[in-house]
């Protein structure tokens, strides 16, 4: 098992995808604050949602992204914005609160789960290990579930690695190439009121969609 987070200041704390229980100091909020160069944008984007009381005070389970994924999907709206004449956004305050609550929501879940209280997932065999179905704190339809690796050419003998997917149409939930997936790269960070599992931030867009982020926004208007 391959121990992250041994550094807590250095970058490579959310690079791969071990398991390590490191407790902290404080609320979910505060860790995410003690990580201003990882987390910056979020806190403002819970700060914009409203939410700052959920991270500060309830029992709750968080899939972090990092930084890097608002900026990414910010840029390709912005794209988008170009293309269309409009103005872009240069400022996290020009979208709407309740977007970016329906958003970040979808990382946010009620109670305490660590890695081993999610079941085995495989994208290609899902018949078998379907992860679960989960709504998150607003109700939108998750996959989560637990990935096992392989070790010395044998299936599911190696590391564990959970993965969250957000579930576009519910009609279909086990339409894994419909799903929109993130891998997490450090699991099992314990603030004071409950879990976070920071997700590894390479490529992963915030929301999961860009394409429906940028239609609400845009539908609830950007100022």
């Amino acid at each position: 098992m391959v121990l992250v987070l041994v550094g807590c200041q250095k970058k490579d704390y959310f690079e791969d995808g071990g398991k390590h229980e490191a407790t902290f100091n404080g609320s979910i909020l505060d860790f995410l604050k003690s990580k201003p160069g990882m987390f910056d944008s979020l806190t403002k984007v819970i700060q914009l949602a409203g939410m700052e009381s959920v991270f500060e005070n309830e029992e709750i389970t968080f899939f972090a992204p990092a930084d890097s994924s608002i900026s990414n999907t910010i840029h390709t709206i912005n794209l988008t914005l170009r293309q269309r004449g409009l103005k872009e956004v240069t400022n996290l305050n020009q979208i709407k609160p309740s977007v970016w609550r329906k958003q970040l929501n979808r990382y946010v879940f009620k109670g305490k789960k660590s890695l081993t209280d999610y079941p085995q997932l495989d994208p290609e065999n899902l018949s078998a290990f379907p992860g679960q179905i989960y709504a998150s704190y607003d109700g939108d339809i998750m996959n989560i579930g637990s990935v096992y690796g392989a070790a010395g050419g044998v299936s599911y003998a190696g590391y564990r690695q959970l993965m969250i997917s957000f579930i576009p149409s519910v009609s279909t939930p086990l339409d894994y190439l419909s799903w929109y997936s993130a891998t997490v790269a450090s699991v099992n960070i314990a603030p004071r009121n409950g879990y976070v599992h920071a997700l590894r931030y390479t490529f992963h867009p915030f929301g999961f969609d860009t394409n429906q982020f940028f239609e609400q926004a845009l539908l609830a208007g950007i100022d």
